[in-house]
Parts: C-alpha cells; structure tokens; sequence
C-alpha cells in the first residue's frame, strides 16, 4: 500500500480558490490511480474526481465538474485537486485514494485500498 498526506484545506470564501495536494510515498506513485472523495458528517463519502496513472485522463462528480481540476506530478509523487468558484456546499473533509487499478469513469471509494487522513475544507457565504 501507499501512504497518502493530504494538506491545502482551509476556511476559504465563497467564489474564492484552494488548491488541495496529496503525497505519497513509494516509488510506484505513476501505477496507481488517483481519486479524490469527500464527505460530511451524516452522509457517505462523495466521488469528486480522479486521474489516470498518466493524468492524461480526468473524470469529475457533475457538482464540480468546471470548477475543480486534478493533476498529478509523477515525478514528485503528489496529486492536486485546484478548486475555484468554491461554493458553501464544498464544505467537507477531503480525501484523496490510490489504487493500482484501471481508470474508469465509475470508481467509487470500495475502488481504492489507500487512504489519506483527509483534510478540511471550509467555505464560508
């Protein structure tokens, strides 16, 4: 397995700009598939968005599709989730998953087998 760091999250303003990173460690980073999860109190952890091995492929939750984008720097072993026009309802904790899986358009968090502690983000109105 893969241990993931995530860090970047913050109380932020409404239509205001954060931009989430994600270590990790190893040196097999460029084999595994990224996601990005988020989820508040009360309710399941939510799809966001995630990368191919490559980061020639992106997929995103329709509730943020436009307003977030992923990357990754395989030679720096981090993943990057840069979130605009931040809205009240982004307010979660943040996650980000590997794998060494196919990317596909239909992963969700029983996809991965690696998870960060998350990190918190607050959008204030």
């Amino acid at each position: 397995q893969v241990q993931l760091v995530e860090s970047g999250g913050r109380l932020a303003q409404a239509g205001g700009s954060l931009r989430l990173s994600c270590a990790a460690s190893g040196r097999r980073f460029s084999s595994y598939t990224m996601g990005w999860f988020r989820q508040v109190p009360g309710k399941e952890r939510e799809f966001v968005a995630a990368i191919s091995r490559s980061g020639r492929s992106t997929y995103y939750a329709d509730s943020v599709k436009g307003r977030f984008t992923t990357s990754r720097d395989n030679a720096k072993n981090t993943v990057y989730l840069q979130m605009n026009s931040l809205k009240p309802e982004d307010t979660a904790v943040y996650y980000c998953a590997a794998d060494e899986i196919p990317f596909s358009m239909r992963l969700g968090p029983a996809d991965f087998g690696s998870w960060g502690q998350g990190t918190q983000v607050t959008v204030s109105s």
